[in-house]
């Protein structure tokens, strides 16, 4: 797949985090080249503690690219569809910051790590906060029970809507996923119940975890996260449709909140390799946000330990570097001639 690159891209020299993404050629080469790269790439296992998740086919694999000025790339199995799982977690939270106020959700929620799994027990017990993030299920199901709505329907026709203004068309639930997940989803109930008995939850236990589980029922494409992650990237305005989705400020919070505990226990690494905030999620899907520039999304359902799609990671890393994505990517500042630099 080397033979339409040019000289400079078959090296892979890095690229430096400013300015715009890279021309639509390019970003297709390395689309493609990512995805034949990794392809073939055969660790993980599918998840299999959701029936409906574990009939996946292990060898979907597609990958996307959404910028902030609207232009989308896809490769491989960019039709295929599948449930956001916990990639609704930050779009859920940009939806209650707008409606409550970044400071008030922090109260309730939090923004710290937890430095254990995603539905640990103990870190509700271990943290006086309680939920600690949005992003682990204790801070996502209290989060959900945040969103406006009198009833459990009208709070889930506000997620269906919100997260449909994220991907720029109408989404749908996967009646199968959820009817699957809700037969299992015990776990989640009593962490509602954990936390309804802590004063940290602000809606039926039951009623919070239903519309939580549906929102993660969601069907989507991996083109449909690139455009989400896109819209958090372009200052909640969603680059495909022009509408706004949410405020500047509240992309700003999420961002962070992502950064710091996007992929769980793994966000250190994850950080230190790609550089970018991020989030995974079960069914195999992933997003990455460069702040700017676009939205970065990849599907292969076959997971590592930790439940992250391992190709995901693998191209996540690739694109990162080779799109000029990394925030922490810097060089040297090239004086004009004839300017003396300062003395140290």
């Amino acid at each position: 797949m080397h033979a339409d690159l040019s000289d400079d891209e078959k090296d892979h020299e890095p690229v430096i985090s400013t300015g715009d993404l890279p021309s639509g050629e390019r970003v297709r080469l390395l689309l493609t080249e990512a995805h034949e790269r990794y392809r073939t790439v055969t660790d993980g296992h599918v998840a299999d503690y959701i029936p409906a998740l574990a009939a996946a086919s292990p060898d979907l694999f597609g990958l996307a690219v959404a910028g902030v000025r609207g232009r989308t790339f896809a490769v491989g199995d960019s039709d295929a569809t599948f449930s956001i799982q916990s990639v609704s977690k930050p779009f859920v939270f940009a939806l209650v910051c707008d409606a409550l106020g970044h400071d008030e959700v922090r109260k309730r929620i939090g923004v710290n790590a937890t430095g254990l799994p995603f539905n640990s027990i103990m870190a509700i017990e271990l943290n006086d906060d309680r939920t600690m993030n949005p992003l682990v299920n204790a801070g996502a199901i209290a989060t959900t029970s945040l969103i406006p709505g009198a009833t459990a329907d009208e709070k889930w026709q506000h997620v269906l809507a919100g997260l449909s203004r994220f991907a720029g068309r109408q989404l749908s639930i996967d009646e199968d996923v959820y009817a699957s997940e809700a037969a299992n989803n015990m776990r989640n109930q009593g962490v509602a119940r954990l936390l309804e008995s802590y004063g940290r939850l602000y809606f039926d236990p039951l009623d919070a975890t239903d519309v939580y589980t549906k929102q993660c029922s969601i069907d989507v494409t991996v083109t449909d996260l690139a455009v989400m992650g896109a819209t958090l990237a372009d200052g909640g305005v969603n680059p495909v449709t022009g509408v706004r989705v949410v405020s500047a400020d509240t992309c700003k919070r999420v961002l962070a909140v992502l950064a710091t505990a996007g992929l769980y226990e793994q966000s250190g690494e994850w950080m230190y390799d790609i550089g970018l905030p991020g989030k995974s999620g079960v069914s195999g899907g992933i997003i990455t946000i460069a702040p700017g520039k676009g939205g970065v999304a990849t599907y292969s359902p076959p997971l590592d330990e930790a439940g992250n799609s391992v190709r995901g990671q693998l191209a996540s890393k690739f694109l990162s570097d080779l799109l000029g994505l990394n925030l922490f990517a810097s060089a040297p500042a090239i004086l004009p001639a004839g300017v003396t630099p300062l003395p140290a």
